[in-house]
């Protein structure tokens, strides 16, 4: 008896959730008879270029250099039709593009799109390999290009933000979004999709480094963990909604370094080439090129120990 007390007091309970899902609906109900982009395909698609770009790196299978081509061919063709799927269902979806505009559901060639990618791939793959010499030499305790590759959570975050940055500009919604966060999850360095970011660049150790989606950043930059690129504040219009596609996120030009823990704000602010910008530093104004800008001594409070054991200010 029991037990049976308890399955209705259960089925009262899915009956009561149901009710209240196709009561809300939106946004927490989709309800279309064209499906969304899936996570699970899109990271798979990431991981499958992982393997195509760096090939012999990641996947089970040897690689010999004679079936190179055969196999790279073939992976690559499934990537393609992969890709392919999940663009449509992103382009039929009703997403703001990139730039918060919007697109009218079922419009936009999925095979035109991945064509464009494949063909702009090879570009991409070439800021990759800058991005892997500037990570081995900009840091002291690498020990060669393998490990690199396979172990900086900064050169995974900025290879996944390559491949999602094209398909940004590509004008596909949704799908770069999932590619970065799945990064994010993973390493725990958060870049926008939207971001601008030039040659050679690299992020050191990395956790808790964020990039917003209108930060624009040269080349040869470099950024330490605790970094971030953000808003000032969210513009908005007349009559106070968000303004959308606006730049709000700063500018780093040519060779800068950003140490670790520092906060650079606001679209209009911009660090002038071959600034050093010190750990902590909190900068919401533009600086010239060639700018050092640190903590001055009289903001630190610190304490010198004596042999004592006392302390003394």
């Amino acid at each position: 008896m029991s037990s049976k007390r308890s399955n209705s007091g259960l089925i009262r309970a899915i009956e009561a959730i149901v009710r209240a899902v196709e009561e809300r609906g939106e946004p927490l109900l989709h309800s279309s008879e064209q499906p969304l982009p899936q996570k699970r395909e899109v990271i798979a698609i990431v991981r499958g270029l992982q393997e195509v770009i760096y090939p012999g790196y990641f996947g089970d299978q040897v690689l010999y250099r004679e079936y190179l081509h055969g196999h790279l061919g073939d992976r690559l063709y499934g990537l393609a039709r992969a890709l392919e799927q999940e663009v449509r269902k992103a382009l039929s979806s009703s997403c703001r593009l990139p730039g918060g505009t919007t697109q009218p559901a079922g419009q936009g060639d999925a095979a035109r799109v991945v064509r464009s990618f494949f063909e702009q791939l090879p570009t991409v793959m070439e800021l990759i390999s800058g991005d892997v010499v500037a990570a081995y030499e900009g840091d002291p305790a690498a020990t060669c290009f393998e490990e690199v590759i396979l172990a900086y959570p900064g050169l995974k975050a900025v290879f996944t933000y390559r491949i999602a940055h094209l398909l940004a500009q590509l004008g596909v919604p949704l799908i770069p979004r999932i590619m970065t966060e799945f990064a994010h999850n993973e390493t725990g360095i958060d870049i926008h999709p939207g971001a601008s970011i030039g040659r050679e660049f690299f992020i050191d150790h990395g956790t808790g480094v964020v990039i917003g989606e209108t930060t624009v950043i040269g080349d040869r930059v470099k950024l330490y963990q605790g970094v971030t690129l953000g808003a000032l504040s969210i513009p908005r219009g007349e009559r106070g909604e968000m303004l959308r596609g606006v730049k709000r996120h700063p500018t780093l030009e040519d060779d800068v370094v950003v140490y670790a823990g520092a906060t650079i704000l606001g679209g209009q602010t911009v660090v002038g080439r071959g600034s050093v910008i010190g750990g902590n530093v909190w900068l919401t104004t533009s600086v010239p090129p060639y700018s050092r800008v640190t903590l001055s001594r009289d903001q630190l409070a610190y304490e010198i120990t004596n042999r004592s054991g006392q302390g003394a200010h």
